[in-house]
């Protein structure tokens, strides 16, 4: 079944991919004209996304200036982090055992396009690479509450990891969150859910990893 989004929908698909992509950076106001000209909608849908992206924390509605991208606190993004991370893990250990083979190829197949994307400094590629990685076991997790909980808490670092300045060591970084992605593909195949779990809590989403983020 086909599935229809809503205008309001579509506005808010855009503004995240302009916080994605670094278009709209943190204490920026959104121009509401701006986005309904773009567009080409009424300021109705505009408004209504924006609420929504206040409530999941990505903006803030600041009186008399109206919407500001949110820029988070290092105490908030690792409290996020923790939150991400016990989310993930146990999505995860849910998920396993309905994997089937094909699924497995999949992860792989991400992980290396993710590695090709990183060598050729195609950031914007690494990210929906990345998150279709992860997608393959968030699709077929059983539940679905906890699945969009976690993309909900997810949206709130959109902004935070493609922009660092050295180039060299952003390539650097990302190259061990995908060692990552292969250590939890192995975890899948051995089907070792507890220490799964773990892996995704403790190290993918450590909050000592806040530190280097640049929020």
């Amino acid at each position: 079944m086909t599935e229809y989004l809503s205008l309001k929908d579509h506005v808010y698909n855009y503004i995240v991919e302009k916080i994605n992509n670094g278009e709209l950076i943190a204490n920026s106001k959104v121009n509401e004209t701006a986005i309904s000209e773009s567009l080409k909608v009424s300021r109705t849908p505009v408004r209504e996304a924006l609420i929504q992206l206040s409530s999941e924390g990505l903006l803030d509605n600041v009186p008399r200036k109206g919407f500001v991208i949110k820029k988070l606190t290092k105490e908030e993004a690792k409290e996020t982090y923790f939150i991400i991370g016990a989310l993930d893990g146990l999505a995860a250990s849910l998920s396993a055992p309905l994997l089937t083979e094909n699924h497995m190829k999949e992860m792989d197949f991400y992980i290396q396009s993710i590695e090709l994307a990183i060598n050729t400094e195609n950031f914007q590629m690494y990210h929906k690479m990345q998150e279709a990685f992860h997608n393959v076991y968030l699709s077929v997790c059983p539940n679905k509450s906890l699945v969009s909980l976690l993309l909900k808490s997810e949206k709130r670092f959109l902004k935070s990891v493609y922009h660092f300045e050295d180039k060299e060591e952003l390539k650097k970084r990302l190259l061990v969150t995908n060692d990552e992605h292969r250590k939890m593909l192995e975890l899948f195949k051995n089907g070792e859910l507890g220490e799964l779990e773990r892996y995704i809590k403790e190290v993918h989403w450590d909050t000592d990893k806040v530190e280097i983020i640049p929020l």
